[in-house]
């Protein structure tokens, strides 16, 4: 479907943009082409390495192929406007008004540019956030302490190596109490990921670095990734818990299995089966990736439950189309119940769509108070700090 749908924005832009050239036939056929190819770049990665998440090309043509996709998206969706614009016209003037030829090149150059700035968005490093949480009954202990939140770093040909090092390296200068991972680390298999991944291992804080799953680790192999996490030195959460003490006092920090773990044959998302075991009264901390199961979470009694996936919906006015596939839940912070769900718009994103037009990704430091405390910023706002 996705292939069918594709193809058919390629085609409207070959057409309507590309057929009406004043170029010899062959040019204009060339570049029809070329719209089709960039089009369908994840019909052709599939077809060439059996899936659509892992582009094994070198940096610069994984940049320049999402440069060319953005680019064919957002001059089909100005076209459409253009054209409804014609029809409207036209039907209420009662004759036929098309606009001149240079509409539609500005058209194209305005989603040139957009796409390039969006590229350049995406593959930056990421924001620092600020963030504060209130929460009920939290031991004093655990007062002002600090969680990192990353998630969707999607390691791979686009987010490579260099990234990964500097990412540590700033993550490691917050000094966290905590580090919490919530999946979608990689893109690709291990043997052509391990040297991008390898920096994480250097990652540090004082109790202890934390991942659960994403969708993306079953793609690849979950079994080799789960081992190679846990050989990085993080300390896996599928269906799990452990405790963290201070002082006489707990915090649970929990992670679930992803939703896309049963079609693979592997545990499903079981929240008690997570949290078998753990204190009654202690405060917990959940890493599920997927935030559609918030309000199942909250009612389980998770106090923060941290998320990622939706990558914040990327450009400014996706957040409705996205908000429909994860019940609601976009970006930032909600309020479900007594739960603090927070999605994060991700650490970096999927390099089969990197675009960021108005939704930064972001590098999430949160500290924890008790509910009513004076913290530096409340629940629902944030300070970017910058990258």
């Amino acid at each position: 479907m996705f292939a069918a749908v594709m193809g058919i924005i390629g085609a409207y832009v070959a057409l309507r943009v590309v057929g009406p050239l004043s170029l010899p036939v062959w040019s204009r056929i060339l570049l029809g082409i070329a719209v089709l190819l960039l089009a369908e770049n994840h019909l052709l990665t599939k077809l060439a390495y059996g899936n659509m998440f892992s582009l094994e090309l070198p940096r610069a043509v994984v940049i320049a192929v999402n440069l060319g996709f953005g680019a064919v998206l957002l001059t089909a969706a100005f076209h459409v406007v253009l054209d409804l614009f014609v029809l409207l016209r036209s039907a209420l003037l009662w004759q036929w008004r098309p606009l001149p030829a240079s509409w539609s090149g500005g058209a194209v150059v305005l989603a040139l540019a957009l796409a390039a700035l969006g590229v350049a968005n995406a593959v930056r490093q990421p924001a620092q956030k600020e963030l504060a949480f209130e929460i009920d009954d939290l031991p004093a202990p655990f007062h002002g302490y600090s969680v990192v939140h990353l998630t969707d770093l999607h390691l791979s040909r686009l987010f490579h190596r260099p990234f990964a090092e500097e990412l540590v390296d700033r993550v490691n200068a917050l000094e966290a109490d905590v580090i919490l991972i919530s999946g979608d680390l990689i893109d690709g298999y291990l043997d052509v990921r391990r040297a991008d991944v390898a920096p994480l291992e250097g990652l540090t804080a004082r109790d202890g670095v934390f991942v659960s799953p994403g969708n993306h680790e079953y793609y690849f192999g979950f079994e080799s990734w789960w081992e190679t996490y846990q050989s990085l030195g993080m300390r896996p959460l599928a269906n799990a818990h452990t405790t963290i003490e201070r002082d006489g006092e707990a915090l649970v920090v929990a992670g679930v299995t992803d939703l896309r773990a049963a079609a693979f044959g592997l545990p499903a998302p079981d929240i008690d089966r997570a949290l078998d075991g753990a204190p009654d009264e202690a405060p917990v901390l959940l890493l599920n990736h997927q935030p559609r199961q918030a309000r199942a979470m909250a009612a389980r009694g998770v106090d923060v439950h941290l998320a990622g996936h939706t990558h914040g919906g990327m450009v400014i006015g996706l957040a409705a189309l996205v908000a429909r596939f994860n019940e609601g839940f976009v970006s930032g912070h909600y309020e479900v119940g007594d739960m603090q769900l927070y999605v994060s718009n991700g650490t970096a994103l999927w390099p089969g769509f990197a675009l960021r037009l108005g939704v930064p990704s972001e590098l999430t430091r949160i500290t924890l108070q008790p509910r009513g405390g004076a913290g530096p910023e409340s629940a629902s706002t944030a300070a970017e700090v910058g990258s």
